[in-house]
């Protein structure tokens, strides 16, 4: 059997996760409690009753892909003391990138929003920061090289 991915989420991201699962649990069940329309309008299909459909298959499409998230969670975990000074999961990285700064946050795959600064463990930047401390350079050739120094290492 193959083994599950796991899906890397902070204390912050998984809660989101949970508060949508239980608004869309809800709207299910209001959804459904409500009048569903008829199947069927003359000889045709009912589009009021396609559309509720429609509305229905996306809802349980998006309660299991939470409910599979639930499954194969792992929650990002703040470091030893001896750790602090490793990049992983959850560590803010202050950089600097020619003569600009710059600030990233490794997350995991979920809660990744590079326009925010929060970036996937699993992207070329965010792998190649892993388990670097400060002072050190990384080169990341994607799609143009870049060189980025380390600064400074944070974890909320």
């Amino acid at each position: 059997m193959a083994e599950r991915k796991k899906f890397y989420l902070t204390k912050k991201g998984l809660d989101g996760f949970k508060k949508e699962y239980e608004t869309l649990k809800d709207l299910r069940i209001a959804k459904t409690k409500g009048e569903v329309p008829k199947i069927w309008e003359s000889e045709d299909l009912n589009p009021e009753y396609l559309s509720f459909q429609e509305d229905l298959n996306f809802l349980e499409t998006r309660i299991a892909e939470l409910e599979n998230i639930f499954k194969s969670a792992c929650l990002i975990k703040h470091p030893s003391k001896k750790e602090l000074n490793v990049i992983n999961l959850g560590a803010t990285v202050r950089v600097k990138v020619g003569e600009e700064k710059d600030e990233f946050t490794i997350v995991g795959t979920l809660e990744a929003k590079p326009s925010l600064g929060k970036i996937s463990n699993e992207s070329p930047v965010g792998m190649a920061f892993l388990g670097h401390k400060v002072g050190d350079e990384i080169v990341v050739s994607s799609p143009i090289k870049t060189i980025y120094k380390i600064n400074k290492i944070k974890y909320n």
